[in-house]
Order: C-alpha cells, then structure tokens, then sequence
C-alpha cells in the first residue's frame, strides 16, 4: 500500500514516515499544500494523511481540489485544532477520518488500516488468477487452498500482479506502483521482490503464473 503524507512539520513528518515505513507501507512526502495536491491528484496512493495547518495551501482546500478532481482516495486529518467547528469542516470537505495532535502512534496505525481495509473491501472481493487467491480486506493469500504467508511488500507486488493479469508490467510501473517516490530504479531490488515472491506462489505448483519477460519486465498468467 501506498500512503501520501503532506506534513510541513519535518519532525512530524519523519517521524510517522519512519513509523509507517517500518509498518510496510511505501510513503511520499510533501512539505507544503500545493506539492500535496499535486502529489494527490495523480491518483497512485491508496491513502492520503493531510495536516490541516499547510504553507503554500491549507489542508481543508488542498482536501476540497483533490474532491473537485474526483480523487477519492481516503483522507486522513491530522489537525491540532480539535473544536467540533473544526472537524465537522474538514469532514464536509470530503475527510474519511480526522485526528488531533499530539496522537500515539500507534492510533495513527489502527486508523490507517482501518481506512485501508474500508478501500480493499469496497474496490473489490477477491483476486483471483487460476488457483491463486488474493483477498485484500484481511490481506490473505492461498494457492489450491493452502496458505502463502507473504510480507507485506510481497502483498503489495503480488496484489499489483493480479489487478493486471495478462499484462506485461515494466520494472518503473512496478516501482511507480509499490514504491514511493524516492525509490532508486538503478538498483534490483524489484528484481529481487519478484523472485522472493515467486518462490511462494510457484515453487512446486502447476502452472506456474509469474513469469519474466525479457528486457521488458514482469508478467502473471496462466499458461
């Protein structure tokens, strides 16, 4: 999954990009409301945290151009301002969820999977490609029936796979999908990701639906 966080705060915003990060979330940043927006609107990331109190453009108009512009992607607030006036604005722009600082940390996750687990059951039930099966609302994956433990990268790449069956992905779609921003293309760590999650889905199984695509990329069929 990948998450936008639009935090001007750099203490703020390293600390919930590090936190999230080490949760398995891909993460970008931005540090003002028109970076955000931009960021927002090109409609990659699954979840958007937005601070309300942003330089540049403030989090209650950032949220109502990304409406505006049909991104309905679930927003999280994060505001200091906790006046029922307050909230009950932000959730009239189009906010999905609204939390005052200071918060722990760990509210921060719960409502994050919370409203990530809204999206995954809304977007659609299950994945499925011969007898390979994705359920994205409780993050579970099984092959003829028998569980595959994945991490939550291999979640994220495999669940890309399976909303694109039949179509050769690039390494720089993959890259663009299941990493953030900063993500550096020179290296082979998708290359890697890729090998470690066919290993789980293929290894002693008929067909095998993860195949390499030479100097092009990655593909999942059934053959």
């Amino acid at each position: 999954m990948r998450i936008l966080l639009v935090e001007d705060d750099k203490k703020v915003a390293s600390f919930i990009h590090k936190g999230l990060e080490e949760e398995g979330y891909a993460v970008d940043v931005a540090a003002d409301g028109e970076a955000g927006l931009f960021m927002g609107l090109d409609g990659v990331h699954d979840l958007i945290i937005l601070d309300v109190m942003l330089p540049k453009k403030p989090g209650f108009q950032v949220l109502r151009e990304l409406r505006q512009g049909s991104v309905a992607t679930p927003v999280l607030l994060l505001t200091a301002r906790d006046t029922v006036e307050d909230k009950v604005q932000g959730l009239d722009a189009g906010a999905d969820d609204y939390l005052t600082k200071p918060f722990a940390f760990a509210e921060l996750v719960a409502r994050v999977r919370a409203l990530l687990r809204r999206r995954a059951e809304a977007r659609s039930p299950k994945l499925q490609l011969a007898d390979l099966v994705l359920d994205p609302a409780t993050r579970s994956v099984a092959r003829g029936g028998e569980p595959i433990t994945l991490t939550n990268r291999e979640f994220a790449l495999l669940e890309y796979f399976l909303r694109n069956p039949g179509r050769v992905l690039t390494r720089a779609m993959i890259a663009d999908h299941v990493w953030d921003y900063n993500f550096d293309t020179g290296t082979n760590v998708i290359d890697v990701y890729v090998n470690y999650l066919r290993k789980k889905i293929d290894a002693g199984r008929e067909p095998k639906l993860l195949h390499t695509v030479r100097g092009a990329g990655y593909v999942l069929k059934a053959e």
